[in-house]
């Protein structure tokens, strides 16, 4: 177990590292659209590639950064019913849901896309908008984020076992104890009353 540990931890570090570069990639729309609402209002004149891009990237944030969200546990979890059991039947249902759910369908995704991520590539294939950008890297983000997913789902799944043989403490724990609005919301408040007691 302490080698799977051991790989759990590098993929763990692997998507942390991808989730902080992508993060880069938001400030780089941001300034692309900017840069190209202000052409065209000022100069009248505009890109379908710089529009393009802006979804590359939008979809590069969005694919890449899969696996670096289910790291910090923040993917969407319903716990209205989880909730009920103890830790250990909550672990060992998000051990079948990862085996059962998330690791089967990441295969099936990738399997599915990567011909079509090649087909592009040969084809060379080109956005049907004048001044289009090719296609193939914005259809390869699709199975490298997949991928990213599910190598991150075998982390989880790695730590979730060894969670249950007693080897590490709870997996589900969010890395970041409060949320960047609990903390706006607390900042708020304290400002309140600080305001109040005046």
């Amino acid at each position: 177990m302490s080698l799977l540990l051991q790989i759990s931890r590098a993929i763990d570090r692997l998507n942390e590292w991808v989730g902080r570069w992508v993060s880069w990639l938001v400030l780089a729309a941001v300034l692309i659209s900017a840069g190209n609402a202000v052409v065209r209002k000022v100069f009248n004149n505009s890109s379908n590639a710089l529009l393009e891009i802006q979804w590359y990237l939008f979809a590069a944030v969005f694919l890449l950064a899969a696996g670096y969200t289910l790291l910090r546990q923040e993917h969407v979890k319903i716990d209205v019913v989880l909730g009920r059991f103890s830790k250990r039947t909550q672990i060992k249902i998000e051990i079948f849901g990862i085996l059962a759910f998330l690791l089967p369908f990441a295969a099936t995704v990738i399997t599915l896309v990567w011909p079509l991520v090649v087909k592009a590539y040969v084809s060379g294939e080109v956005s049907g908008n004048a001044g289009g950008l090719i296609r193939w890297p914005v259809f390869a983000l699709v199975p490298a984020g997949f991928a990213l997913l599910a190598l991150q789902g075998l982390s989880e799944l790695i730590k979730r076992l060894a969670f249950l043989q007693g080897l590490i403490d709870d997996p589900t724990r969010k890395a970041q104890a409060k949320s960047a609005e609990e903390e706006l919301a607390e900042a708020i408040r304290a400002q309140a009353a600080a305001g109040g007691q005046k």
